[in-house]
Parts: C-alpha cells; structure tokens; sequence
C-alpha cells in the first residue's frame, strides 16, 4: 500500500531551520510524531538545495526510527528537484507540497509517479473555484490558508492591495463540501482554534511555531492532537 492510500493529514507539522528556535529539525520532528503527529513537510525559504536535503534526511531517519514509515507521510515543500534529489540518495521521501504559482501538479506526479503523495496549496479567494474547475485526480488533499495572519508566510493570502485575506469558517465548510480531496487548514492556528476548524468538516490542521516556537515541542503537538481529537469526536 502506497502512502497516497494511507495518508492522513489531521496533524501537519510543517517546519524548517528558520523555525525551531535553533534546535534540531530532527529533535521537533521526533517530538511531534511521538505526540501524535501524522505528516511532516520540510519548508524552508533560506536553506539551499543540500541544506534542505539533510534536514530531509534527518526527518525520515526520525520516522523510520519511530516505526512511522507507513503512518507518518514525509513532503518536501515547493522544491520538487529536491524530492527527486532525496529519492536518489535513497531517503524516503513521500511526496511534494506545491502552490499554484509553483511547479504544476502534472509536472510533480509524471516525475514522481502514481504512487507519491502531492499537495497543493491556494490563495484562500481562489481555492473554491479552483476545485470546481481543475483535474484533482492528481491531487491527494488541499492545503488552506492562512486562517489568521501569520510571521511564518507574510505572503499567504495576500490580495491585490496588500492586504491579507483569511479563511473564514463559512468558507472552510463551503471548501469541505466542494472539494473531492481532503482539505488540512493552517496560517496562525492555535489550539483555541481547533475546535472550530474541527467542526466546519476539514480533515486535519497545519501549525509551524505552535509546535516549533514552543518551549516544549512534545506537550504543545501532543494538546493541538488531543484538542483535534476530541473536537472530531464531538461533531
């Protein structure tokens, strides 16, 4: 069974160098996984291509480390050269994270094959049509954003003067409803906010400094878990 069968995207930590206030990638990436995490994306803007290759490698050891292999998917964001890269030397690398100004979906699945996993992200105004309109049988799930402002992507959601457009929780539950993939939701999440993304119907949350910005990774990912949990069972 290929990952793109299993995958499970209710709790995506999406991480990079810039963002673990200097500890390991490898040490929040084990921190998270063992709090109950289900898919990890690499992203970093700084790091080159090698750089971005090692923290890779160092996140899939984790995962093979942790017996997670076939439960915890590995992506690599926006840069599909590294995915293809990372294959080569042999590092277990599940699939891609691309945006629609990105390298095009049909690009990362006749390069990566049927079996990879790809994820595709949209300005928040554009993703309702975009699911109306677009082959999304290349597509696994949709990435969601931002649903606040957040540090961690000042571009996300951007509108033409500037100003950010959030998901608001109608247009969540409307995306849910529309969208033949499953749908991860992200930008600033909190755990207060759980409840509510919970309840509009997506299948999991995104978080960067929730987890990589807290003074204790384990207990920060292991509540934004439990919290997701709990909110499912209750809708």
């Amino acid at each position: 069974m290929s990952m793109r069968d299993n995958l499970d995207i209710s709790a995506y930590l999406v991480l990079g160098p810039e963002n673990t206030l200097g500890r390991p990638v490898a040490d929040v990436v084990a921190q998270a996984i063992a709090a109950g995490f289900t898919c990890v994306q690499v992203r970093s803007k700084e790091c080159s291509a090698r750089e971005l290759i090692s923290c890779t490698a160092q996140a899939s050891e984790v995962i093979r480390q942790a017996g997670a292999q076939d439960r915890v998917a590995l992506l690599i964001d926006d840069r599909l050269d590294a995915v293809y890269a990372a294959r080569q030397q042999g590092i277990k690398v599940d699939g891609v994270h691309v945006g629609q100004t990105d390298i095009p979906v049909e690009a990362c699945r006749a390069l990566l094959g049927p079996d990879a996993v790809v994820g595709l992200s949209a300005r928040a105004d554009e993703m309702l049509e975009y699911v109306k309109t677009a082959d999304m049988s290349l597509v696994d799930y949709l990435g969601v954003g931002p649903l606040h402002e957040t540090p961690t992507k000042t571009d996300c959601g951007l509108a033409a003067d500037g100003t950010i457009i959030t998901k608001s929780l109608e247009d969540l539950a409307a995306l849910h409803q529309a969208s033949p993939v499953p749908i991860v939701v992200g930008g600033g999440v909190k755990v207060a906010d759980i409840p509510a993304v919970a309840q509009t119907g997506v299948d999991g949350f995104f978080v960067v400094s929730a987890v990589c910005a807290a003074p204790d990774p384990h207990a920060a990912a292991q509540e934004l878990v439990q919290t997701w949990n709990a909110a499912k069972q209750a809708s």
